[in-house]
């Protein structure tokens, strides 16, 4: 006698459950284990940097639109100040004082000589420092001996305290200093409008030239060897090396490089407030609003904001359109 075991339709068959791998459940769990330690982690940063960041700027901002305490020119009272609007912007860029335009040596005249020597500062420094940095990291990546003492000796400017470096050279650039003796002149370096701004921008290049070859070096660093010795198979000259090679390649990590000193010397306030005073047309924006901060802090918050806002236009210039990525090289740097 035989028996046959009825066929199940599919109709009635019972689902399969999804077949779960416990690898990767426990991966899953990792991660979210990771996040959330990661955030936990990142809290007090976050905290820290919005009570030291975020808050002064949106202090600032706000002060900015507000008067400044003082005696009305009307009616000769003291007045608290209140809610001044743009004023204070309309002042500054404008060179408006009272609806009329300053007179030569007032503050509101100030501002655009300020803008001015600040970014005279920065394109004159950037370019020196860039192209003294890459000469520095290009000796520096090559193999000799003694190479590492070199590297650890080329630190030794950048890790001077600014002001250190600013009273050093205000003494070299005396009357009476090294630099007149060396060079057989009687220049007042520190006194006249183009000597002080020359002593000023030699103190900054020598201080941070450094900082730009060790940024560039290590972008340097990551480019194989195999690529230069197949160029030289293929009969490139030196200077096709470098232009072909070495600077498309170095590109991320000399925009880096090149980022962070822009904006470095954009906030320039130590060389220039110790050597000169902001004296003989050297006063930076950032000059501009430690000496408005004394005349009221309001006005010299509409100053600040605008240096903000010229520093981020600046940044995001690079960014966006030069290529200064931070994050970005550190990415492409992995893969490679």
């Amino acid at each position: 006698m035989s028996t046959e075991v009825p066929a199940r339709s599919e109709a009635t068959a019972t689902p399969t459950a999804p077949h779960r791998m416990p690898g990767r459940e426990s991966a899953d769990r990792k991660q979210v284990t990771q996040g959330r330690w990661a955030s936990m982690l990142l809290l007090p940063t976050l905290v820290l940097l919005a009570v030291v960041i975020v808050y002064p700027v949106i202090n600032a901002v706000t002060m900015s639109f507000q008067k400044d305490a003082g005696l009305n020119p009307v009616t000769g009272f003291f007045e608290q100040g209140g809610f001044a609007g743009i004023d204070n912007y309309v002042h500054w860029l404008g060179q408006q004082c009272n609806g009329q335009a300053c007179p030569p040596g007032t503050l509101g005249s100030e501002f655009w000589s300020a803008m001015g020597t600040t970014f005279f500062f920065t394109i004159v420094t950037v370019i020196l420092e860039t192209v003294l940095g890459f000469w520095m990291a290009i000796i520096m990546a090559r193999t000799f001996r003694g190479r590492s003492a070199i590297r650890a000796a080329v630190l030794v400017p950048w890790s001077i305290p600014t002001a250190v470096t600013a009273k050093l050279f205000f003494f070299m650039f005396a009357f009476e200093g090294i630099i007149n003796k060396l060079l057989g002149t009687q220049i007042l370096w520190t006194g006249s409008e183009w000597p002080a701004r020359w002593a000023i921008i030699i103190s900054d290049v020598w201080k941070t030239t450094p900082f730009m070859a060790l940024l560039i070096l290590a972008g340097l660093q990551l480019i194989p060897d195999e690529v230069y010795e197949a160029a030289k198979v293929d009969g490139a000259s030196a200077w096709q090396r470098f232009t072909q090679i070495t600077l498309p390649l170095v590109k991320p990590a000399l925009m880096v490089a090149i980022l962070f000193r822009t904006l470095d010397v954009l906030r320039m306030y130590d060389l220039p407030a110790i050597m000169t005073g902001g004296a003989n047309n050297t006063t930076t924006l950032s000059i501009l609003v430690v000496d408005q901060i004394r005349e009221g802090f309001n006005s010299a918050g509409a100053v600040s904001t605008i240096t903000f806002l010229t520093v981020f236009l600046v940044a995001f210039i690079f960014v966006r359109f030069l290529g200064a990525n931070a994050v970005g090289a550190a990415t492409s740097s992995g893969k490679k």
